[in-house]
Protein backbone atom coordinates (compact mmCIF):
# COMPACT_ATOMS: atom_id res chain seq x y z
CA UNK A 1 0.00 0.00 0.00
CA UNK A 2 2.58 2.39 0.28
CA UNK A 3 4.76 1.18 -2.15
CA UNK A 4 1.72 2.16 -4.61
CA UNK A 5 0.88 5.87 -2.44
CA UNK A 6 4.70 6.46 -2.96
CA UNK A 7 4.56 5.78 -7.04
CA UNK A 8 1.40 7.93 -7.27
CA UNK A 9 3.36 11.06 -5.59
CA UNK A 10 6.09 10.56 -8.01
CA UNK A 11 4.31 10.08 -11.11
CA UNK A 12 2.48 13.16 -9.85
CA UNK A 13 5.76 15.12 -9.34
CA UNK A 14 6.97 14.42 -12.88
CA UNK A 15 3.91 15.09 -14.38
CA UNK A 16 3.88 18.16 -13.03
CA UNK A 17 8.02 19.19 -13.59
CA UNK A 18 7.17 17.73 -17.84
CA UNK A 19 4.12 19.65 -18.47
CA UNK A 20 3.77 21.73 -21.65
CA UNK A 21 1.08 23.23 -23.35
CA UNK A 22 -0.48 20.88 -26.33
CA UNK A 23 -0.09 23.26 -29.35
CA UNK A 24 -0.32 21.18 -32.43
CA UNK A 25 3.05 22.00 -33.99
CA UNK A 26 2.52 20.48 -37.65
CA UNK A 27 2.08 23.37 -39.38
CA UNK A 28 4.39 25.75 -37.69
CA UNK A 29 7.27 27.23 -39.70
CA UNK A 30 9.99 27.64 -36.99
CA UNK A 31 11.73 29.99 -38.96
CA UNK A 32 9.45 32.45 -38.65
CA UNK A 33 10.57 35.10 -35.97
CA UNK A 34 8.67 38.89 -35.56
CA UNK A 35 11.51 40.47 -37.09
CA UNK A 36 12.05 37.54 -39.88
CA UNK A 37 8.03 38.21 -40.97
CA UNK A 38 8.80 42.12 -40.99
CA UNK A 39 11.45 41.51 -43.28
CA UNK A 40 9.57 39.52 -46.04
CA UNK A 41 5.92 40.13 -45.30
CA UNK A 42 4.17 38.81 -48.46
CA UNK A 43 5.82 35.99 -48.21
CA UNK A 44 5.14 35.36 -44.71
CA UNK A 45 1.84 36.02 -44.70
CA UNK A 46 -0.73 33.52 -43.44
CA UNK A 47 2.23 31.05 -42.56
CA UNK A 48 1.67 29.65 -39.00
CA UNK A 49 4.01 30.61 -35.73
CA UNK A 50 4.59 29.98 -32.74
CA UNK A 51 6.24 32.83 -30.99
CA UNK A 52 6.12 33.85 -27.20
CA UNK A 53 7.61 36.38 -24.84
CA UNK A 54 6.58 38.39 -22.25
CA UNK A 55 3.60 40.39 -21.90
CA UNK A 56 4.27 44.74 -21.99
CA UNK A 57 0.49 45.47 -22.66
CA UNK A 58 -3.26 44.48 -23.13
CA UNK A 59 -5.80 46.36 -24.12
CA UNK A 60 -9.34 45.62 -25.19
CA UNK A 61 -10.83 46.68 -28.48
CA UNK A 62 -14.70 46.51 -29.72
CA UNK A 63 -14.83 42.80 -30.75
CA UNK A 64 -10.78 41.62 -29.86
CA UNK A 65 -8.25 42.24 -27.38
CA UNK A 66 -4.71 43.27 -28.46
CA UNK A 67 -1.48 42.02 -26.20
CA UNK A 68 1.98 43.65 -27.00
CA UNK A 69 4.74 41.31 -26.40
CA UNK A 70 8.12 41.49 -26.13
CA UNK A 71 9.44 37.65 -28.09
CA UNK A 72 12.15 35.62 -26.45
CA UNK A 73 13.38 32.37 -28.32
CA UNK A 74 11.22 29.45 -26.96
CA UNK A 75 12.35 26.15 -25.20
CA UNK A 76 11.73 22.84 -25.63
CA UNK A 77 8.46 23.26 -23.58
CA UNK A 78 7.44 26.45 -25.47
CA UNK A 79 8.36 28.76 -22.79
CA UNK A 80 9.99 31.60 -23.44
CA UNK A 81 13.79 32.21 -22.50
CA UNK A 82 14.14 35.04 -20.47
CA UNK A 83 17.96 34.89 -20.08
CA UNK A 84 18.26 35.09 -24.16
CA UNK A 85 18.39 38.26 -26.16
CA UNK A 86 15.31 39.58 -27.47
CA UNK A 87 13.76 39.13 -30.94
CA UNK A 88 11.76 42.01 -31.01
CA UNK A 89 8.43 42.83 -30.62
CA UNK A 90 4.67 41.49 -31.68
CA UNK A 91 1.02 42.25 -30.97
CA UNK A 92 -1.24 39.23 -30.99
CA UNK A 93 -4.79 40.00 -32.10
CA UNK A 94 -7.15 37.75 -30.16
CA UNK A 95 -11.03 37.36 -31.06
CA UNK A 96 -12.81 38.33 -27.89
CA UNK A 97 -12.41 39.65 -24.67
CA UNK A 98 -9.32 38.58 -22.47
CA UNK A 99 -8.99 39.93 -18.97
CA UNK A 100 -6.35 42.89 -18.73
CA UNK A 101 -5.52 41.95 -15.05
CA UNK A 102 -5.21 38.08 -15.71
CA UNK A 103 -2.52 39.07 -19.03
CA UNK A 104 -1.12 42.04 -17.40
CA UNK A 105 2.28 43.30 -17.92
CA UNK A 106 5.53 40.91 -16.99
CA UNK A 107 3.26 37.76 -17.15
CA UNK A 108 4.60 34.93 -20.21
CA UNK A 109 2.45 33.77 -22.95
CA UNK A 110 3.09 32.07 -25.77
CA UNK A 111 1.06 31.37 -29.17
CA UNK A 112 0.22 29.95 -31.99
CA UNK A 113 -1.65 31.29 -34.64
CA UNK A 114 -1.16 32.63 -38.18
CA UNK A 115 1.03 35.51 -39.18
CA UNK A 116 -0.95 38.54 -40.26
CA UNK A 117 1.34 41.19 -41.84
CA UNK A 118 1.96 44.44 -39.38
CA UNK A 119 0.98 47.48 -37.57
CA UNK A 120 2.68 50.22 -36.82
CA UNK A 121 2.69 52.56 -32.99
CA UNK A 122 4.67 53.85 -30.83
CA UNK A 123 7.27 52.60 -28.12
CA UNK A 124 7.67 55.74 -25.93
CA UNK A 125 8.34 58.90 -28.30
CA UNK A 126 9.26 56.40 -31.08
CA UNK A 127 7.52 55.13 -34.04
CA UNK A 128 7.58 51.21 -34.22
CA UNK A 129 6.49 48.54 -36.94
CA UNK A 130 5.06 45.01 -34.89
CA UNK A 131 4.68 41.56 -36.51
CA UNK A 132 0.70 40.97 -35.69
CA UNK A 133 -0.14 37.35 -35.15
CA UNK A 134 -3.64 35.98 -35.05
CA UNK A 135 -3.94 33.98 -32.42
CA UNK A 136 -5.71 30.31 -32.29
CA UNK A 137 -4.14 29.49 -29.31
CA UNK A 138 -2.74 31.29 -25.84
CA UNK A 139 -0.95 29.48 -23.14
CA UNK A 140 -0.44 32.10 -20.13
CA UNK A 141 2.32 30.77 -17.65
CA UNK A 142 2.07 30.64 -14.21
CA UNK A 143 4.28 33.26 -12.12
CA UNK A 144 5.36 30.02 -10.72
CA UNK A 145 6.79 28.63 -14.06
CA UNK A 146 9.21 32.23 -14.18
CA UNK A 147 10.92 31.30 -11.06
CA UNK A 148 14.42 28.85 -11.94
CA UNK A 149 13.72 25.07 -11.64
CA UNK A 150 17.19 23.70 -11.99
CA UNK A 151 17.65 22.08 -8.24
CA UNK A 152 16.39 19.22 -7.29
CA UNK A 153 16.38 17.85 -3.33
CA UNK A 154 15.30 15.09 -1.59
CA UNK A 155 15.62 13.91 1.74
CA UNK A 156 14.57 13.43 5.24
CA UNK A 157 15.64 14.53 8.67
CA UNK A 158 15.05 17.36 10.70
CA UNK A 159 16.15 21.32 9.92
CA UNK A 160 17.31 24.10 12.40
Amino acid sequence: MISRLLFIIVISLLAGCASKPSFDTRQVDPSLTPQSVLAELELTRDKTALWGGTILDTRNLKDSTQIEILAYPLNSSYRPLLDSKPLGRFIIKHPGYLEPATYGPGRLLSVLGKVGGSQTGNVGESTYTYAVIHSQQLHLWSPESMKSRTSFHFGVGIRR
